[in-house]
């Protein structure tokens, strides 16, 4: 199975601390970069996060989000210091005793910092759920690059078995191809009413054949068509073999259409290009 570089997935998570949401999405690198945005008290998170990335995914620019809203319902019930609070009320009554007016409100004893308490929340325990469904959602993402993936191998194999035909058609019409152009340097001889012995016109006729043969570009073609097939058929992270094996169809389709004396082994070659460069332009995207 092959995957594309270009995927997104989504996680959210509801729990009695709050809401939060995964997001992860990736566009096409040549290298494995990772990218955080998250909340200033989930960033210890982001070494841990990265290196999970890094064991399931080889190339790629991702980017992962983490939006975070704590549920200020789970945080609502006070508690009173008594003790700070009697401590409190004590001084304020010493200073009320002392400087012979004021009174004591109630209201500035429990601002008093450290009078009125809340519990925190557990971040451990917060942190735990927020990697499991961090890893939930990577398991989207990655089934997601996998899909993308299948229909690009697709579109591939498609090309693959389209450059096979062009070969093949190449092939067939090479005899009929050769055999005119012999006929027309023939022709051109007796039009010029130029006379060699036959022994050089079949030279010339040989020297000709060995220039326009390509034969042997037709069998690198598929050649190249077979190991590009093993290399998908492999999986995993194939993106750069493929790409390399691109530079090999296009050297061949380039010495196949310097090479050619007719139209249709013009054509052929045009074909050829056309098919090779759509392939490369999807495997850019192949991790």
């Amino acid at each position: 199975m092959i995957y594309s570089m270009t995927a997104y997935a989504r996680r959210e998570v509801k729990a009695d601390w709050g809401n939060a949401v995964w997001e992860i999405r990736s566009v096409n690198q040549r290298y494995l970069e990772t990218y955080f945005r998250m909340p200033e008290q989930f960033r210890g998170l982001e070494p841990v996060l990265r290196e999970r990335f890094r064991k399931r995914l080889a190339r790629g620019k991702v980017e992962c989000h983490l939006r975070f809203e704590a549920n200020n319902a789970a945080n609502s019930e006070l508690k009173i210091n008594e003790d700070l609070a009697r401590q409190v009320i004590k001084a304020a009554q010493w200073v009320k005793t002392e400087s012979g007016e004021g009174s004591i409100n109630p209201f500035q004893i429990l601002q008093w910092q450290g009078v009125m308490e809340a519990p925190e929340q557990d971040f451990d325990a917060i942190n735990k759920e927020l990697l499991e469904h961090f890893e939930l959602a990577v398991n989207d993402f990655i089934e997601a690059r996998a899909s993308e993936g299948a229909n690009m191998q697709t579109l591939i194999v498609q090309r693959l078995d389209a450059i096979t035909e062009e070969a093949a058609k190449v092939r067939a019409r090479m005899p009929e191809i050769l055999e005119w152009q012999r006929n027309r340097l023939l022709t051109k001889f007796e039009d010029a009413k130029i006379e060699l012995d036959s022994s050089r016109v079949e030279q010339e006729l040989i020297l000709l054949a060995q220039k326009s043969d390509v034969a042997e570009e037709i069998d690198r073609l598929d050649s190249h068509v077979k190991e590009a097939n093993s290399i998908m058929k492999k999986g995993g992270a194939c993106g750069r073999k493929l790409d390399f094996m691109m530079q090999e169809f296009n050297r061949e389709a380039n010495t196949l259409a310097s090479k050619s004396i007719s139209t249709d082994i013009t054509a052929s070659g045009v074909e050829l290009k056309v098919l090779i460069e759509q392939m490369r332009e999807q495997i850019q995207n192949i991790e």
